[in-house]
């Protein structure tokens, strides 16, 4: 991390301005004021803190909003307090659930938690950046501790968070265990002393805790600040990996570029906003010379495209990316990388739904069917529309698959 010592850039009203852009709750305002204003006066940043569970190896779009105004923080002079939360994945965040969520074994987690130390640096500052597993002080908990932690809440204050309040109506069963989770992230902004905390706004009950927490331990309460949920590719549900509906970190500098190109031109102004900071007056600028005529959306579209390529890869990647759609998408050519799928001959049949799998285009048989049957599979050349399809190959005959517009391989036996 930085030295504590800092000079910064703007005053406390300016800063203030930055760090209000696109949020949706700040609790509270004059108190966020007063932190910036007695840290400008002694030279020493803020602590910001950020929790991630590492319930999934890669992040996406939707961390995105919320590591750019972390990223924010860090340009104005404030240090990041990044906590990797490999003890509350083995709970399960509850957020947005409509049942109990199971929770990951040891080894997933640690998996996952080494996939999001690599991935937030292509955002954060490092040298403005701390990353703590929050399993380095809850391992040392004692049953006790616990208890003593748990007494600080009541359950009629845990009913009112919305989606227990919701599964307890609808007489769906809450585990005990779930009501630990926002306390135990709570907690966390206690060991670390955090001044701000930030969150989706599906996070806004587990912020909220943190401060009572650190009130209840006589401590100086942090300001919590809330950010949009980002929806995902289809503009309709919260992005995520499970709904197939996301642009991840780790996707290629195609699949990056192909599937921003899919978006509607509605949620490409609300990804404007939120991901490349736009303010309303960029955007109205930019539609403003598309309703002229003086620009199309479809090289605003590719502009963006190319920025969020270069975002987690190069220039260079970014322009090869929108070179290889514009041969493959528009002019209807194949990419110069398709991928070869090797089968075995001895196989009785090559089902399609498998095949789709093995080539890594779908993640289970379900999900290949589920893509079948939306007409998004073609091979050599014809649409398959039967999930219970057998595909006929030849040794030595190389045939395409094609799966949605952007996934391609050649199929050949051995």
């Amino acid at each position: 991390m930085s030295p504590s010592k800092i000079n910064f850039s703007l005053e406390p009203q300016a800063q203030l301005e930055v760090i209000k852009q696109n949020t949706v709750d700040l609790i509270s305002e004059e108190d966020l004021l007063k932190k910036l204003q007695k840290s400008y006066d002694s030279n020493t940043p803020l602590k910001i803190k950020l929790g991630a569970d590492p319930s999934r190896p890669d992040l996406h779009l939707g961390h995105l909003v919320v590591l750019k105004k972390l990223r924010q923080f860090q340009d104005l002079g404030h240090e990041v307090q990044f906590i990797i939360g490999d003890f509350t994945a083995l709970i399960g965040d509850p957020t947005g659930k409509n049942e109990t969520r199971p929770s990951l074994s040891e080894d997933e987690i640690k998996k996952n938690a080494e996939s999001y130390k690599e991935q937030v640096f292509k955002i954060l500052d490092p040298n403005k950046t701390t990353v703590y597993f929050n399993s380095d002080w809850f391992s040392e908990f004692k049953a006790t501790d616990f208890i003593k932690l748990s007494a600080q809440y009541t359950v009629a204050r845990m009913i009112e968070r919305d989606d227990f309040e919701k599964r307890y109506k609808s007489g769906k069963p809450i585990a005990l265990h779930e009501f630990l989770y926002p306390l135990v992230q709570g907690h966390d902004s206690v060991v670390l002393k955090s001044d701000v905390e930030l969150g989706g706004t599906d996070q806004k009950f587990n912020l909220l805790v943190g401060r009572d927490l650190q009130k209840n331990n006589s401590m100086a309460q942090q300001s919590v600040l809330t950010l949009p949920l980002l929806e995902g590719l289809d503009g309709v549900k919260k992005m995520s990996k499970s709904l197939d509906n996301y642009i991840a970190f780790t996707d290629s500098p195609k699949d990056i570029f192909g599937k921003f190109m899919s978006v509607t031109d509605e949620l490409m102004f609300k990804y404007a906003k939120l991901i490349f900071l736009k303010t309303d007056e960029d955007i109205k600028s930019i539609q403003a010379k598309i309703s002229s005529g003086e620009v199309h959306p479809k090289a605003v579209k590719t502009n963006f495209g190319k920025d969020l390529v270069e975002l987690f890869y190069s220039k260079a990647e970014a322009e090869a990316s929108a070179k290889e759609f514009e041969a493959v998408f528009t002019k209807g050519g194949l990419p110069d990388d398709i991928k070869e799928v090797v089968l075995d001959s001895q196989a009785e049949a090559h089902w399609v739904c498998k095949v789709i799998v093995e080539a890594g285009f779908a993640d289970s048989n379900s999900q290949a069917r589920r893509l079948v049957e939306s007409k998004a599979v073609e091979f050599d050349g014809s649409k398959i529309l039967d999930s219970k399809f057998n595909l006929e190959l030849k040794v030595g005959e190389p045939k395409l698959l094609k799966v949605g517009k952007k996934k391609f391989a050649y199929l050949v036996l051995s």
